[in-house]
């Protein structure tokens, strides 16, 4: 099979040929249809997270079944499908907890991990594909279906974590990026006001189209004071930081209200201060949120399936363009989220 090869980090993919996948048994293969070009993969791809080298990275996939190994239930040939990002093993107490991100026996993640979608066929343990509902229609949209996975499961469950009422006032940090935008788009859609923070002010219009009420230019400074002045200084209810600097961090938190809730996802995971007196007193919380688990997948793939969202895909291109869509993603220059096209 056809497969785009990172050697190593920080350097080309390669367009190699490599064995067609085999499944044993517990495991099944899919053909690859699409599969998602995000910043989680270019992070590997830059040498910022590290990975085992050589690998086929890609997880966020569209494919369909083409077999199965011995002792496989739950999945037969033909099944549209996508992928769970980690390597749960699916039976440990948290597993069974529906608690997969926190998994005591993971063995990583696809795609960092184990081989993923920038090939023409992948090869998993049965258990880490996701069978797709039958109202998405994968082969007229498998680049939006091949996201959901992320782009849209994650913030659908950060609303959740974070505990999101209608009416309350959200602010998303690093609402011009890949996730940030869909979050911009499920937090309106479970009818909040919605507050887009961002540097990047080529990418407001986009926010406002998602559904934000009002942005706030991070690059002026001052975010924490803007959002206070936006709210009459009540403070927002939630502040929501996918890009988790010092800075973001310390703004979301001293611009919560009482009984504010400030979820940390993704982005740099930095240190941060807080004033616990004004936590104990207006009973905030800080949160973390980790991934999804695959019922969170399930409902998110139910919610597309039924029209009540849709994945922004704005950069869809063929796996021998992977490298310019790369470069892309790493300048931060597409709107929602980039896919390759690979079946």
């Amino acid at each position: 099979m056809k497969a785009m090869v990172l050697k190593r980090a920080n350097t080309p993919f390669e367009l190699t040929e490599v064995p067609d996948p085999v499944a044993s048994a517990g495991e099944a293969v899919a053909r690859v249809l699409a599969c998602g070009s995000g910043l989680t993969i270019q992070h590997m791809k830059a040498g910022r997270v590290a990975a085992a080298f050589p690998r086929i990275i890609g997880h966020e996939i569209t494919g369909e079944i083409v077999s199965i190994g011995p002792g496989v239930t739950g999945l037969a040939v033909g099944d549209g499908v996508t992928a769970y990002y980690y390597l749960n093993c699916g039976h440990c107490r948290r597993c069974v907890a529906n608690l997969e991100p926190l998994c005591v026996n993971t063995d990583g993640n696809v795609g960092r991990d184990c081989d993923g979608g920038y090939a023409q066929y992948i090869k998993l343990p049965a258990h880490i594909f996701i069978k797709l509902p039958e109202g998405l229609d994968y082969n007229a949209h498998p680049a939006e279906i091949g996201v959901i996975t992320d782009a849209l499961a994650t913030p659908y469950k950060v609303l959740r974590r974070a505990r999101v009422k209608a009416g309350e006032t959200v602010a998303v940090f690093g609402a011009g990026g890949g996730v940030g935008i869909h979050q911009v788009m499920l937090a309106k859609w479970a009818r909040a006001h919605v507050i887009a923070v961002d540097v990047a002010r080529d990418k407001f219009d986009a926010c406002r189209k998602a559904g934000a009420d009002e942005v706030v230019d991070a690059s002026a400074g001052n975010v924490a004071e803007a959002l206070l002045d936006l709210t009459c200084g009540r403070g927002v209810d939630v502040a929501i930081d996918y890009v988790s600097a010092t800075a973001t961090l310390e703004a979301g938190a001293k611009a919560l209200g009482r009984h504010g809730r400030l979820v940390t996802l993704g982005g740099a995971g930095k240190s941060f201060q807080v004033s616990a007196h004004e936590m104990l007193l207006k009973e905030q919380d800080l949160l973390g949120s980790r991934y999804v688990t695959r019922s969170e997948i399930l409902e998110t793939l139910d919610l597309v399936a039924h029209g009540e969202v849709w994945p922004l895909v704005t950069d869809i291109r063929p796996l021998a363009e992977a490298d310019a869509l790369h470069e892309r993603v790493e300048r931060g220059q597409v709107i929602g989220r980039a896919a390759l096209m690979i079946g």
